[in-house]
């Protein structure tokens, strides 16, 4: 957002009568252990606004989270929350008044899980008002991933064929639909209540759960894939690699199946990656990569740039109803015990979504 001159104080819209509260992860828990709190509506700083959230997610590693497993989470108690979408309700020093009001969306990290959340001016994604805030939502930290995973790192090309793991999930849903409008064929697991929706979207199904899995998925492409999209990472990721034709490229992007590991959670992310170094290395045309949705952020202007484009671009596709986010279910925020039960659930297809505003009110 443009910067204006320098103010000694926040500059704040018409306050809202809404509740505020927020979510907060004390220790290693399960979900009835999140605890919601009365929020007092914090004030932006220089360089920053105060966002009143509409709705936030709940992804895989606010799962990993709760266990203690997330590569860099800060230390216990905090706000969880990867991202939101909303309307900003004040601004600090340094930022343009006419930001006020305006429709907006960010990834976090952290911090997403409130009525209110303050967020660094530079960080924000304009957002459009006529689409639906949890559809936006569903664009944010898995729409980015699933983009920039297809188009920046595995780069089929059309009539190609492709492996998504977990193809009903947040992630798996976007990267089935992106691809299918890429003309590409795709083949996706996912657990049998899922595949007749999984072949609406032109999808090949295979039951994750069959012990012949990969044996299947190898009958269906006999020659090999062009990509395989494994957010499941620990040993069956080699065979993840032996799905591969020559040129084919594996993307990691997640280690569900040592989720409930103990010991240092850095340690699972780095073995992935060093062992798709290794493989990679091999003279046999193959490689493979581990999606960082963070990499880098160094260079702050330029990572939001790519942030903005690629979330402009699925606006974009959603627009002209090439890709329609599947939100499985929408809870009131304050109902965010009952909305990770259903995640951990594995039940639902498509993003769990926490809505604000007026559902804040709800009670927990």
């Amino acid at each position: 957002m443009p910067a204006t001159e320098n103010t000694d104080a926040a500059t704040t819209s018409a306050p809202s009568t809404t509740e505020s509260i927020e979510v907060v992860l004390p220790r290693i828990t399960d979900p009835d252990g999140l605890e919601l709190r009365d929020q007092t509506p914090p004030t932006p700083g220089a360089g920053q606004v105060l966002v009143r959230m509409e709705a936030t997610g709940i992804s895989f590693a606010e799962q990993q989270m709760m266990r203690g497993r997330y590569y860099d989470q800060p230390a216990f108690p905090f706000v969880p929350g990867y991202d939101l979408v909303g309307r900003v309700e004040a601004v600090g020093a340094g930022v343009d008044p006419s930001t006020l009001g305006r429709r907006v969306a960010a990834v976090t990290k952290t911090g997403g899980w409130a009525s209110r959340v303050v967020v660094d001016a530079a960080d924000l994604l304009p957002v459009p008002d006529d689409i639906d805030a949890a559809t936006v939502e569903a664009l944010l930290v898995n729409g980015i991933t699933a983009y920039k995973m297809l188009h920046a790192m595995a780069r089929p090309r059309a009539g190609r064929t492709v492996v998504v793991l977990g193809a009903n999930g947040g992630v798996g849903d976007l990267l089935v639909q992106l691809a299918r409008h890429d003309g590409l064929r795709v083949l996706g697991t996912a657990s049998p209540q899922h595949h007749e929706a999984l072949r609406a979207r032109s999808v090949e199904p295979v039951d994750y759960r069959a012990p012949d899995a990969y044996d299947q998925l190898r009958l269906l492409a006999p020659e090999g894939v062009d990509a395989v999209f494994d957010h499941i990472g620990g040993p069956g990721l080699r065979e993840s690699w032996r799905l591969l034709r020559r040129g084919g490229r594996l993307v990691s992007y997640g280690s569900v199946a040592t989720v409930n590991d103990r010991g240092n959670p850095r340690i699972p992310v780095l073995k992935l990656i060093l062992r798709l170094a290794l493989w990679s290395a091999l003279p046999d045309g193959r490689s493979g990569g581990f999606f960082d949705f963070w990499a880098g952020r160094r260079d702050r202007s330029r990572f939001n740039a790519g942030q903005r484009e690629a979330v402009d671009a699925l606006l974009e596709l959603v627009r002209l109803g090439a890709i329609r986010p599947q939100i499985a279910e929408r809870y009131p925020l304050s109902q965010v015990r009952e909305a990770m039960h259903a995640v951990e659930s594995r039940s639902h297809a498509g993003k769990i979504v926490l809505l604000g505003g007026a559902h804040d009110a709800a009670g927990g």
